[in-house]
């Protein structure tokens, strides 16, 4: 528009060349792409980003269950899985957990049919692999569980993770020694680790495992409730 009025004719010759060779560049660089079989699928749209566009992210719990693995993999830990719907077998009765034994009362339980569940925790991946593989062995197995259980701190599904190691001379003192070697892989180096005696219906002897807290590394906050531990 602010092209004087005797140079517009001339003006717009000019801008229609442009517009001419721009467009006939552009088909001809699309017709050699689209030419090649190979392009086809890449440059078909090209309206499409000249970028990869990245969409979608990993869930925390896979990045979490990731970061597991890694760490039990340096100590020689192999993956095991399970079915998350088990028989009455391989989530009590193996376990050391009969019919109507009273523990089985500490595990409110989603119960498919009359012989099968969904697994209230990953013990299960344990049995399997003691019946498919030879000893020696180290599995560690994580995944989902459920109970019928739900209140301010607990969700009726969960994750667990499950580690087993069968071998000559192992003793409570492997146990720890490992416990302690995945807080501070995990959680942070420097943090202490305190096992509290406790009852397991499959497990002798048997202990609960507290971590000195990662956030105020035990000096107590509202995290770890001012106790200065976490039960993990």
């Amino acid at each position: 528009k602010n092209v004087p009025n005797e140079q517009k004719k001339e003006f717009g010759q000019v801008i229609n060349l442009l517009k001419t060779s721009a467009e006939d560049k552009v088909k001809s660089i699309q017709e050699a792409l689209e030419s090649k079989e190979e392009s086809k699928g890449v440059y078909g749209d090209l309206t499409r980003a000249a970028e990869p566009v990245l969409i979608g992210s990993r869930h925390p719990i896979s990045l979490v269950k990731n970061q597991i693995i890694d760490i039990f993999s340096t100590v020689g830990f192999n993956v095991s899985e399970g079915p998350e719907i088990e028989d009455d077998w391989h989530n009590f009765t193996a376990l050391n957990l009969p019919e109507y034994h009273p523990a089985r009362d500490m595990q409110d339980t989603f119960f498919i049919d009359k012989t099968h569940v969904l697994r209230t925790h990953t013990s299960p991946i344990q049995i399997h692999s003691l019946e498919s593989e030879k000893p020696p062995l180290r599995i560690i197995g994580t995944g989902p569980v459920f109970r019928c259980d739900s209140d301010i701190s607990h969700l009726p599904n969960f994750h667990q993770i499950e580690g087993m190691c069968v071998d000559e001379k192992i003793s409570m003192s492997d146990l720890k020694g490992t416990i302690s070697f995945f807080v501070n892989e995990f959680f942070g180096q420097g943090l202490k680790t305190r096992f509290r005696p406790s009852f397991f219906p499959f497990t002798e002897p048997s202990a609960e495992v507290d971590c000195s807290c990662p956030l105020c590394k035990g000096k107590g906050c509202s995290l770890c409730k001012q106790t200065g531990w976490i039960e993990i």
